[in-house]
C-alpha cells in the first residue's frame, strides 16, 4: 500500500470510536448479524460504516436537501389542506409520519439509477392518498373530487358509444389502485422515468403482499426480467398487520422459493405503534413488529421518522440492497399517528397520555426546517417559497376539482383496456362463442411429444406405463382412453403450440395430489435428474413458458400470488390447484376480497383456474368437498331473470363475475381450459375437479371430441368440438316415455347411470349440468321440452345444506315457469340431510348413504324433503 493511502488508512481509537457512534448510535438501529452470509454482513456493515464515516454535509447537498424539504412540505400540508376542507372525509392521515413520501420518491430515483423500469407497489390504508399525490403522481383535482363525493367512480369508454358509462361497483378512494409513468433524478446507467403500478387492495391490507409479488414476478417474464433487476415489488405495511397477520410471513417464505421468487421485495413499515386502538404489548410477542422477517434472513432497518435524511438513507440503501442480493429488505418507520385510526375516530379513548405527548411534539417538517436553516445552506426565503408554491397549487387544483369537464379530461386509468390488456371487451360489448377444438394432425403431432420420455430417463415404472398408455392412445386409428391428466396435458400444449404462457402451481401439483398429473418424471437411480415433457412441445422452448411449480404449504399467500401473475397479462392461462379441494378454506380472504369482486370493485379482469377436488367417497368430512355451495352463493347471476341467451348475441358470462364447472367428461375439461383464452375477455373459472373418477373406467374421451371442426356461432353446445355446459342423456329412449328427468353434476352421475343400468330402467332420462354457474337457462328448457310428461328431479351427493342444490333450485324454478311446467314445489330433491359436517367418516356409512342416494333417485313414487 503507498504510503499516502496507509496514511489515510489510519484511524485513532477515538476516530474509530466516532464513525461507530455515528453509524450505529443515530437515528438508525440496523439489525443484519442474524444473517447468515458472511459476505452479506460485511456489504452492510461497510455502507453503514462507510456513510458514517463521512464528514457531517457530505451526503445530500443544498439542492437535494431542498428536494426532500419540498417533498416533506408537500407531505404535511396535503394532510392539513384536506383536513379543513373535507373535515369528515376519512383518509387515515399520514400526519406524524411524513417522512416517508420523500424517503419513496428518492429510493425510487436510487432505484432506476440501478437498473429498475418499473414498480409494484402495494399499500395500507395509511399514507395512501398522500402516496398517491405526492409520488405515483394522482392529479390533486382527481383526489379531491373523490374526496367529496366520498367514493371512487370508474368511467369507461364503450366501443360504439359517444358517451362514458359507469361500470361495477366502484371503491373506497383509499383502497383503489393506480399506474402511472414518474420522472426519477436520472443519473449514472438509470432511467429518468419510472413505471408505477399500484395495486387495489381490499380492508384485508396485507392481502395485498402476495398479490404485488404474484404480479412483479409476471412482468419480469413478459419483460424477458430473468435477472429480476428491470422489475421490483415495494410494499408499505402497518406495524399491527406487519406482525399479526400470517400472510405476512407466508409471503416472506415464497420470496427465495425457485417458481415465485420476484428478486426480493422492500418493505416499509409505517410503524405509528398503535393497530387502530391496540398497542403493542396486545399485538405481538415479539419485542419488534419486524422480528418476523428476521427468521427468513433480511436485514432490518430500524429508523426515527422525525429525521427524514435518515429515513431517505435507509430506503436507498434498502434499494441498493435488493438489487445486489435478489431479496427481501425491512425498513421499520418508527413515527406516531396525530389523529385517530381515521380521522373520524378520537384516539383520546385509549391513549389520553400518548396523545398529549404528540399534540406537544413538533413536527417532522418543523424539525428538518429548523436543522437546515441551522446548517446555513438553506434560506427562510427558500422555505417560505417552498410553501407559497405548495398553497398556491394545492388551491388551483382544488377549484378544478369542482369542474365537470376537467374531472372527465383528467379521470384516473382503472379500466383494463390499456397495455397488455387492449382488446378485451367489457361486459358491455358481446364476445362470440368461439370453438376450441384443435385439428386432428395437430393433436398426433403434440400428444408424441408429450409423451416421450428420453431413453436415458430411467422412470417410476408405473409413470412409464401410464406414459406408454397415453401415447398409445393419441396415436391409435380411433384416438380412445384419453383420461383427465392427458386431456389437460393436451390442453396445455396446444396452448403452448399457439404462443400462449401456462402457469400451474399448489401443493404437489408436478406429480398431482391423486399421481394423475406426472408433468414432470424422476428418474429413479439418479437423484435430483427429471425431465419435464411439456418444456419440449416446440424447438428452443423457453422453460419458464410452461411453469409447474410445487408450492410451499400455504394456501392464502400461494393464491394470492397467482391472482396477482393472473392480471398481468391475458395472453396466459394461470392455474392454481388445491391437494383436497377444502383446503381453499385457508385461501378464503383471496377468494372474496380479490377473485370474485376484483372486476366489479375495480375493474381488473383475471382468468385464474382453481382446480379443486371434490367428490364424496369415504374419506370423512375433510377432503370430500371444495365447499361448492359457497362459489355459487358468491355468483352474482340473477335466478329469477333468465337473460339473452341466442348465441350471436348471449353476454351471460361476460355479465357474470366468475363461472363453476363440475365436469364430467376429460373432453370437456380440455375445452374449459382453452376457452379461458379463446375468447375476447376473461373471467375466474372454478373447476370441482374429480378424485375417484380419474381411474374409473367411463371418465374417458376419445380424440374426435377434440377434434377442430368448422366455426359457426349459432352452433349448440352439444354440436361442435367445444366446451359443452350441458350433456343431455345418451340413451335414445321414446322421450314420451320417460317418467323421470333426473339433472345431476360431477361424479353422481356415473352412479345413477350404473344404477339404471341394473334396474334396468329404461323410463329415467339423466342430465349433466356441466356449467353451474352462469346456468344455462337456454340447454335446461330445451330438456324439459324434451321430457314434458316426466317428474324433475335434482340430484346431489352433498347434504341439502351444501352443493348445488340452494343456487340450482330458483333457476330451475325460473325455467319451469317460463315454461309453464309448474314451480319450486315441483322440483323434486334427492340427496343427503342436513350435516353440519361435509361428509361422513365412516366408509360402510358412506356406502350405505350413495347406496339409498342411487334408489331414491331412481324410483318413480314422489320424494319427500329429509
Amino acid at each position: 500500500m503507498p504510503g499516502e493511502e496507509r496514511a489515510r488508512a489510519v484511524l485513532t481509537l477515538r476516530d474509530v470510536l466516532g464513525v461507530l457512534q455515528r453509524a450505529y448510535c443515530g437515528s438508525v438501529g440496523y439489525e443484519y448479524m442474524h444473517i447468515n452470509d458472511g459476505d452479506k454482513r460485511s456489504w452492510l456493515r461497510d455502507r453503514i460504516e462507510a456513510a458514517a464515516g463521512a464528514e457531517p454535509g457530505d451526503a445530500y447537498g443544498r439542492e437535494r436537501r431542498l428536494a426532500m424539504l419540498e417533498k416533506l412540505v408537500w407531505a404535511t400540508r396535503f394532510e392539513s389542506f384536506a383536513a379543513a376542507e373535507y373535515p369528515t372525509a376519512k383518509r387515515y392521515s399520514l400526519a406524524g409520519g411524513e417522512s416517508l413520501i420523500p424517503a419513496m420518491e428518492e429510493m425510487f430515483s436510487r432505484a432506476a439509477s440501478l437498473g429498475v423500469e418499473s414498480v409494484v407497489v402495494g399499500m395500507a390504508h395509511r399514507g395512501r392518498l398522500n402516496f398517491m399525490v405526492n409520488v405515483a403522481g394522482v392529479p390533486l383535482s382527481q383526489v379531491f373530487r373523490e374526496l367529496s363525493t366520498g367514493g371512487l367512480f370508474m368511467p369507461v369508454e364503450v366501443e360504439g358509444s359517444e358517451e362514458e358509462t359507469y361500470a361495477g361497483t366502484g371503491e373506497f378512494y383509499v383502497l383503489a389502485g393506480a399506474s402511472r409513468d414518474r420522472p426519477t433524478r436520472g443519473g449514472g446507467a438509470g432511467r429518468s422515468s419510472l413505471h408505477l403500478s399500484v395495486l387495489a387492495n381490499p380492508s384485508h391490507l396485507e392481502s395485498v403482499l402476495p398479490v404485488v409479488a404474484g404480479k412483479t414476478r409476471a412482468k419480469q417474464f413478459y419483460s424477458g426480467d430473468g435477472g429480476r433487476t428491470r422489475n421490483m415489488a415495494v410494499v408499505v405495511h402497518g406495524d399491527g398487520g406487519f406482525s399479526g397477520q400470517g400472510v405476512v410471513y407466508e409471503t416472506l417464505n415464497l420470496g427465495a422459493l425457485p417458481g415465485y421468487t420476484a428478486g426480493g421485495t422492500v418493505h416499509i413499515v409505517v410503524n405509528n405503534r398503535i393497530a387502530f386502538t391496540t398497542e403493542p404489548g396486545a399485538g405481538r410477542s415479539s419485542r419488534y413488529c419486524t422480528d418476523v422477517a428476521k427468521g427468513l434472513g433480511a436485514p432490518v432497518f430500524h429508523v426515527n421518522g422525525d429525521d427524514p435524511e435518515a429515513v431517505v438513507h435507509v430506503c436507498e440503501l434498502a434499494a441498493e440492497w435488493r438489487q445486489a442480493f435478489h431479496s427481501d429488505v425491512v425498513v421499520d418507520l418508527i413515527c406516531y399517528r396525530r389523529a385517530g385510526h381515521n380521522e373520524l375516530d378520537d384516539p383520546t379513548f385509549t391513549q389520553p397520555v400518548l396523545c398529549e405527548v404528540i399534540k406537544k411534539h413538533p413536527s417532522s417538517v418543523e424539525i428538518y426546517e429548523k436543522k437546515l436553516l441551522g446548517t446555513g445552506q438553506v434560506t427562510s426565503e427558500d422555505v417560505q417559497m417552498i410553501h407559497g408554491r405548495v398553497d398556491r397549487i394545492l388551491n388551483e387544483e382544488l377549484a378544478k376539482s369542482k369542474s365537470d369537464e376537467h374531472l372527465m379530461a383528467n379521470k384516473r386509468d382503472y379500466h383494463w383496456l390499456s397495455a397488455q390488456w387492449a382488446g378485451m371487451k367489457s361486459p358491455d360489448q358481446v364476445s362470440r362463442v368461439r370453438d376450441t377444438g384443435v385439428k386432428p394432425d395437430v393433436l398426433r403431432r403434440v400428444g408424441p411429444a408429450i409423451t416421450a420420455l428420453p431413453e436415458s430417463l430411467k422412470p417410476h415404472r408405473a409413470v412409464k406405463e401410464m406414459f406408454e398408455q397415453r401415447r398409445r392412445a393419441v396415436t391409435a386409428e380411433r384416438g380412445e382412453g384419453i383420461d383427465w391428466g392427458f386431456a389437460e396435458a393436451l390442453a396445455f400444449a396446444t396452448l403452448l403450440l399457439e404462443g400462449y404462457h401456462v402457469r400451474l402451481s399448489g401443493q404437489d401439483v408436478q406429480r398431482g395430489t391423486f399421481c394423475h398429473r406426472h408433468a414432470v418424471v424422476h428418474d429413479q437411480e439418479t437423484r435430483g435428474e427429471s425431465y419435464c415433457p411439456l418444456h419440449h412441445v416446440v424447438p428452443d422452448q423457453n422453460p419458464e413458458q410452461f411453469t409447474v411449480c410445487n408450492s410451499l404449504l400455504s394456501e392464502y399467500a400461494a393464491l394470492g400470488f397467482e391472482i396477482g401473475y393472473s392480471m398481468e397479462n391475458p395472453n396466459s392461462l394461470v392455474l392454481w390447484e388445491a391437494q383436497f379441494g377444502d383446503f381453499a378454506n385457508l385461501a378464503q380472504v383471496m377468494i372474496d376480497q380479490f377473485l370474485s369482486c376484483a372486476e366489479a370493485k375495480w375493474l381488473r379482469q383475471s382468468g385464474l383456474v382453481l382446480l379443486l377436488p371434490h367428490g364424496y367417497d369415504g374419506l370423512g368430512p375433510e377432503h370430500s368437498s371444495a365447499y361448492l355451495e359457497r362459489f355459487l352463493q358468491m355468483s352474482d347471476d340473477n335466478p329469477f331473470v333468465i337473460p339473452e341467451m341466442e348465441p350471436t348475441l348471449c353476454k351471460q358470462i361476460q355479465e357474470c363475475n366468475w363461472q363453476v364447472v363440475n365436469l364430467t367428461t376429460p373432453a370437456n375439461y380440455f375445452h374449459a381450459l382453452r376457452r379461458q383464452i379463446h375468447r375476447e375477455f376473461r373471467k375466474p373459472l372454478i373447476v370441482m375437479a374429480p378424485k375417484n373418477l380419474l381411474r374409473h373406467k367411463d371418465f374417458r374421451s376419445s380424440l374426435s371430441e377434440f377434434d377442430e371442426i368448422q366455426d359457426h356461432p349459432g352452433l349448440d353446445d352439444e354440436e361442435g368440438s367445444r366446451f359443452k355446459r350441458l350433456i343431455p342423456d345418451h340413451h335414445k329412449q321414446v322421450e314420451k316415455g320417460i317418467n323421470r328427468f333426473i339433472l345431476c353434476s360431477g361424479q353422481v352421475y356415473f352412479q345413477l347411470d350404473e344404477g339404471r343400468k341394473q334396474s334396468g330402467r329404461s323410463d329415467v332420462a339423466i342430465c349433466r349440468i356441466e356449467q353451474l354457474c352462469p346456468f344455462p337457462y337456454d340447454l335446461v328448457q330445451r330438456e324439459l321440452k324434451r321430457y314434458p310428461n316426466a317428474e324433475i328431479v335434482w340430484c346431489q351427493e352433498e347434504p341439502i345444506n351444501r352443493g348445488a342444490y340452494s343456487y340450482i333450485a330458483p333457476r330451475l324454478t325460473t325455467c319451469l315457469r317460463a315454461l309453464g311446467r309448474g314451480s319450486f314445489e315441483d322440483i323434486k330433491y334427492v340427496g343427503r340431510a342436513p350435516s353440519a359436517a361435509a361428509a361422513t367418516g365412516f366408509p360402510s356409512v358412506h356406502v350405505q348413504e350413495q347406496s339409498e342416494l342411487v334408489k331414491k333417485a331412481l324410483q318413480v313414487e314422489p320424494i319427500k324433503l329429509p
